[in-house]
């Protein structure tokens, strides 16, 4: 289903939910505000939906709880194949390992002002980003100098690498926001600087740099931060797992 006549300054919405009078009254609620819907009834009915290239969205609404494909490891798969936000909806407190992993979070039953609320907080939260979109993904001098120094196949496997690590990295990072341990996010930002920038990740490793200088004062308005830079860190680490498809393809 995508919902006519909607606004094009507004994000596109993919809702995943297998109850079907759930999706319809979310997606009305949506629609009556003028967000352009795309539905599906489980997690891979929404993987085929972004393969195919029926739907880009710009915010995803899931259900915490289906059969099949749900919860964390539906999350990994819709950030393995976009950058969109993502948003857990739950009839009861989800777990933490998704909360963690998602954006942010919505309990059923919620009204049309909740859902308007979660939006246009995801709005507001998009104008703060340091992600450069000019900046490149990966430096091109120390691409050329590892291909003179090893075979394709082995350059590929060290970004193979810093793809697997940086997506530890980023769940770690997940966990410690909650928290609020600004060290632990220190911490993170430091090793993904190092890491990153020795393989020459120029935006993952410059977002590490950012991290590490997150303020250990609970206190301050820096921490507002931590949440985009979260995301760009999830935005870095997919313009980098293409780079790898199309630079280095197996």
């Amino acid at each position: 289903m995508v919902a006519p006549g909607a606004k094009s300054e507004l994000p596109v919405v993919l809702l995943i939910d297998d109850d079907l009078v759930s999706r319809e009254v979310t997606a009305t609620l949506l629609t009556m505000d003028g967000y352009a819907v795309h539905t599906a009834a489980d997690g891979a009915a929404s993987l085929e939906m972004l393969a195919g290239g029926r739907c880009r969205p710009g915010v995803i609404l899931m259900d915490a709880q289906m059969p099949g494909l749900s919860g964390e490891q539906l999350i990994a798969e819709l950030r393995a194949r976009t950058s969109a936000v993502i948003y857990v909806v739950s009839g009861s407190n989800p777990a933490a390992g998704i909360v963690n992993a998602a954006d942010g979070s919505l309990l059923k039953p919620f009204d049309a002002e909740a859902l308007r609320r979660l939006l246009q907080g995801r709005k507001a939260q998009t104008v703060l980003s340091h992600l450069n979109p000019n900046e490149p993904v990966i430096s091109a001098e120390i691409l050329a100098q590892l291909r003179l120094l090893m075979p394709e196949a082995a350059v590929r496997q060290i970004y193979e690498v810093v793809v697997a690590d940086l997506g530890k990295r980023i769940a770690a990072l997940g966990a410690a926001i909650a928290k609020g341990d600004a060290a632990e996010i220190r911490r993170i930002g430091h090793a993904i600087k190092g890491g990153c920038g020795m393989a020459g990740a120029l935006q993952a490793a410059h977002l590490g740099a950012l991290l590490e200088e997150i303020p250990l004062d609970p206190t301050s308005n820096s921490l507002d931060n931590r949440a985009a830079l979260l995301r760009d860190l999830r935005t870095a680490a997919q313009n980098l797992k293409c780079m790898l498809e199309t630079e280095l393809p197996a």
